[in-house]
């Protein structure tokens, strides 16, 4: 029997839908109402996205005016997954990145209704915040998110070597360790024996081989968030938005199995310097090694796919945006499939050269 998803009912009065209409890459949200498995929720909400915001189905950002719980965010994200045939892409990566060692945010699928009318099936998303921090009992710390290209840890094409991030938690001194990290990465001469005093090590290279695995040729230089552990003065990174993997680009068509180096994309620079230095490629070899073994095979993934593909279907065949494209939904699975045999030989092949 497929279980079912939750559901949520957006109520919005007419006059604030239209001010959240006039302007899709507006940044101020509006009030409106979230009914959650019968519950109503005052919130406000807005578009979220990049390349997304004009497409008909609209991805969402949501904040509570009261919380959901004791342990709830006073946000989520509700992702319309448009460009992904399959719709689980971005459950799927962040599932398996969370089991080769990885914190990454919690995520479900739900089917999202404007006053009972069907809106589609939705990816709800977790927000990397203070509360993300609680819920794991990670001390507290200061979060970035990535939110463009620019977060590739170069000191190139920038006013200030904190573009590209947007601080979401933390305070406006901490910048100043964000940008002595970057200036860290970009010498040459003292990276080797000082990186491991910002880095955390372990984090990186596991976070770098699962990008990787997934060839998430995307989130190399956005969509991630860096964590400074107030502890030890670390940074660890936390994946973010991972629906163009395991062979599909942005906007949904194919990428070739060997597009992504085993070393991953050349434009981050953290990378690249790891990958420099033998003793850190000899690291991230043992690590990539262990997943290709352990995680990155049919045999871990054959059953999360079907199940994942037969527990939407029936929300995808109600979705008003995607019910005709159900015969490519059904092929997804074993396009997947295919991927992951083609990445996982290539990647076997490739340990080699590290």
């Amino acid at each position: 029997m497929t279980p079912s998803l939750p559901s949520f009912d957006l109520q919005i009065d007419r006059t604030d839908l239209r001010e959240l209409e006039r302007d899709v890459w507006s940044t101020s949200p509006v009030p409106a109402r979230l009914e959650i498995e019968n519950t109503m929720y005052d919130i406000h909400i807005r578009y979220r996205g990049s390349y997304t915001r004009e497409l008909k189905k609209k991805s969402y950002h949501v904040e509570f005016d009261n919380p959901p719980g004791w342990d709830a965010s006073s946000e989520i994200h509700l992702n319309a997954e448009s460009f992904d045939p399959s719709h689980f892409r971005n459950k799927l990566s962040l599932d398996f990145m969370r089991d080769v060692g990885i914190h990454t945010p919690n995520s479900q699928h739900v089917f999202l209704t404007q006053e009972g009318e069907p809106l589609g099936l939705y990816l709800q998303l977790e927000s990397v915040d203070e509360m993300y921090l609680k819920k794991r009992e990670l001390p507290p710390g200061t979060i970035y998110y990535a939110v463009s290209d620019k977060a590739d840890f170069s000191q190139k094409r920038k006013r200030g070597l904190t573009s590209g991030y947007q601080r979401k938690l933390g305070k406006m001194e901490d910048d100043h360790l964000l940008i002595h990290f970057i200036k860290r990465i970009n010498a040459p001469s003292t990276f080797q024996r000082e990186i491991p005093q910002w880095l955390h090590m372990e984090n990186y290279l596991r976070w770098l081989a699962g990008a990787v695995c997934t060839m998430n040729n995307d989130g190399f230089t956005h969509n991630y968030a860096l964590y400074l552990n107030r502890r030890d003065q670390l940074f660890s990174i936390i994946p973010w938005d991972y629906d163009a993997t395991f062979g599909r680009k942005v906007n949904g068509d194919v990428m070739e199995w060997d597009y992504v180096p085993i070393t991953g994309k050349t434009k981050n620079k953290l990378t690249t310097q790891l990958m420099k230095r033998s003793g850190f490629r000899k690291l991230y070899k043992d690590i990539l090694e262990e997943i290709l073994e352990t995680k990155f095979n049919m045999e871990y993934f054959e059953d999360k796919v079907l199940s994942l593909h037969s527990s939407l279907r029936p929300y995808v065949l109600m979705d008003p945006h995607f019910q005709k494209d159900v015969d490519l939904y059904d092929k997804e699975p074993s396009f997947i499939f295919q991927f992951i045999e083609d990445r996982s030989a290539f990647l076997r092949q490739e340990l080699k050269y590290l």
